[in-house]
């Protein structure tokens, strides 16, 4: 027999089914609460309310387990590159050698950026931030790609439509640190893998040969496939809402970006690096920030500790720990003031009772922020990096919305204004 429940309004009842996921997370069906008793429910910030069925990410906090489509993190992130978990996001499955080598190279040969795009940056100012630059141009597309915006697009449109934003959105990113840079624009490598010719667009200048780190593309390619996707947070859910009204992927995704540059969402990892930067401008003395932190009185709190969602542990820190370790090796960078300040604060949340007690163990944000500040990446390009992870899953879930049909998003509202009241004409009116 189906599990239910019973809700019992002015002595009526009524039925609410019970909803059970794969991994046996339970859920009442409100779906027609409203139109059965005139209720709606109240959820702020919707931290109990599931908007959607999903097929894609499993994330479970309390135990400290994160899957993409059935597949450990630690797994994924050990074995797999970026492109490959990006396939394996937005299509269901991992890929065939040959599905492989077809996804990776269809992008690859889409890297190029209509040469206009190099008029629009010209437009921008130096000083202007990165997810500002990133926003405006992934929408900019719908107007090179005019077509993409139709509601009734084919599988094979879509499919060319992602392509090019997993394309694409590699240059448009590097472009945005050299614009602000004020250096020479780099055109992609059709000769280099993903991370590689991202890696190569960043930071190669004509005058000079560039020489690519392997460790270095090996720890960007964790860092992009541990952002790849995290069920329903904020900008992930903004992606289905705005994908809801049929807005084309380019759109839906612009509208993520934007969600995940609020500082609440995806700044975290530049708050680490300028918390450290913070503390060794002022002499290094970690136990003095440490204290400050265990003061209930001070408003000062440790960036990258603790995580909202994960109450154990974050498994997305414990790979890039030693993918930070790599690169810092590699790099000739263990003896860096900023490192050593990092360590002592890991070592004090390892094993200081205070953060041990309270869970606020280094997540993944910590680890990042010290390999995107060791590779040369500056803190204003942190949350562009997150989103060129995130993209993938940003696809996957957009399609997922698209497949199943999902109705347009439209939450309720508690209304708590005035009641009606009638007009008073301007001469009438007092302060």
């Amino acid at each position: 027999m189906a599990e239910s429940a019973e809700l019992t309004l002015n002595g009526q009842s009524y039925t609410l089914p019970v909803i059970e996921g794969t991994e046996h997370e339970k859920a009442f069906d409100i779906s027609k609460l409203r139109d059965q008793t005139g209720y709606i429910t109240l959820d702020p910030g919707y931290k109990n309310t599931g908007a959607c069925k999903s097929a894609i990410t499993f994330l479970n906090g309390e135990e400290g387990i994160l899957r993409y489509r059935g597949y450990p993190i630690e797994q994924l992130a050990e074995k797999s590159s970026f492109i490959e978990v990006a396939y394996l996001l937005i299509y269901g499955k991992l890929p065939t050698q040959d599905e492989l080598t077809n996804f990776s190279n269809q992008i690859t040969q889409h890297t190029l950026v209509h040469e206009d795009v190099r008029k629009i940056f010209d437009g921008f100012p130096t000083a202007a931030h990165p997810m500002a630059i990133l926003s405006s141009l992934i929408c900019s597309l719908t107007a090179f790609y005019p077509e993409s915006v139709a509601p009734d697009l084919s599988k094979e449109e879509i499919d060319l439509t992602v392509i090019r934003l997993m394309a694409k959105i590699s240059t448009i990113a590097a472009w945005t640190y050299k614009n602000n840079m004020g250096h020479p624009l780099n055109y992609p490598r059709n000769d280099l893998d993903y991370c590689s010719n991202f890696l190569y667009m960043m930071f190669s200048f004509p005058t000079e040969k560039y020489e690519i780190n392997p460790i270095v593309v090996q720890a960007l390619n964790k860092l992009l496939i541990l952002h790849a996707d995290h069920e329903q947070n904020c900008s992930t859910s903004t992606v289905r809402l705005v994908g809801s009204a049929n807005a084309s992927l380019y759109g839906s995704v612009s509208a993520g970006i934007n969600a995940l540059w609020g500082p609440l969402h995806g700044g975290a990892n530049q708050e680490v690096v300028e918390m450290l930067e913070s503390i060794q401008r002022d002499g290094g003395d970690t136990q003095k920030w440490i204290d400050k932190a265990k003061d209930k009185d001070d408003s000062f709190r440790l960036m990258g500790f603790g995580h909202r969602v994960y109450k154990n542990f974050d498994p997305r820190a414990t790979i890039i720990k030693k993918a930070a370790d790599d690169v810092l090796k590699a790099l000739g960078l263990e003896d860096s003031p900023l490192l050593k300040i990092a360590k002592e604060l890991e070592q004090a949340a390892l094993t200081d009772e205070y953060f041990v007690q309270r869970k606020l163990y280094p997540n993944v944000d910590f680890y990042s922020g010290i390999i995107y500040k060791a590779i040369g990446i500056p803190t204003e390009m942190f949350t562009v990096m997150f989103a060129l992870g995130r993209l993938p899953g940003w696809i996957a879930q957009w399609k997922e919305m698209r497949t199943n049909k999902e109705p347009i998003g439209r939450p309720r509202q508690i209304y708590v204004g005035e009641t009606e009241r009638d007009y008073v004409t301007i001469d009438q009116r007092t302060a």
